[in-house]
């Protein structure tokens, strides 16, 4: 598991470069590490995450190469996405969701769709009827699972397909929609044909 770790670091304003002494604390660098704890505790809860907290003014060459020349610089597995002020929660969870998507396979079943789709309701008679365990995961009111749905998927079918739901996972292996799922739980034997003629009415 811990090859799957995701690293964020945090250069804050502070430290001592030569005469040079920080004295006065920065509010938004004290605000981003807030930000960050928060984010990490709540919505990326189950992703191993380490955090490092810098000082910016001691090591600024460090960020600098990176790009990160102003404190709070906020980077995840060594690549800026914010600096100079005060962290958006919604970017640290769509990287750390990426970076964590790119290392770690997904495991087990799993369906990404919405409330409004019919062709999701369908996916999910479909694991249902054949008594498939999955996690259902709804991309409109969690920005995790919409970040995570768009990381695992975009590889898959290429950065100029737009991706629609449901995105579906079966033991581990992308499926994709539901017309796809119907398929292969026809070929797999998993359903049978009355069973799925039935449910493919569903809307």
């Amino acid at each position: 598991m811990s090859g799957h770790k995701v690293v964020i670091t945090l250069y804050r304003w502070a430290g001592a470069w030569g005469p040079f002494k920080v004295k006065i604390p920065c509010g938004e660098c004290t605000l981003t590490k807030d930000v960050i704890l928060d984010t990490v505790a709540h919505e990326l809860g189950d992703i191993p995450v380490e955090l490092e907290i810098r000082e910016w003014l001691t090591e600024w060459w460090k960020p600098l190469l990176k790009g990160g020349w102003h404190a709070p610089i906020v980077m995840v597995d060594g690549k800026v996405i914010s600096q100079g002020h005060a962290l958006n929660r919604g970017l640290l969870t769509q990287a750390v969701t990426a970076a964590y998507a790119s290392k770690a396979p997904i495991q087990r079943s799993h369906l990404f769709g919405k409330a409004s789709c019919p062709h999701c309701q369908r996916a999910k008679a479909y694991l249902d009827k054949a008594g498939i365990q999955y996690t259902y995961h709804d991309v409109v009111r969690s920005p995790r699972a919409l970040y995570e749905m768009l990381a695992r998927v975009k590889p898959l079918v290429g950065p100029k397909t737009p991706i629609t739901v449901p995105q579906i996972w079966l033991g581990g292996q992308y499926i994709g929609g539901a017309d796809r799922l119907e398929q292969v739980m026809r070929d797999q034997g998993l359903v049978n044909q009355e069973a799925l003629s039935s449910l493919s009415h569903m809307h």
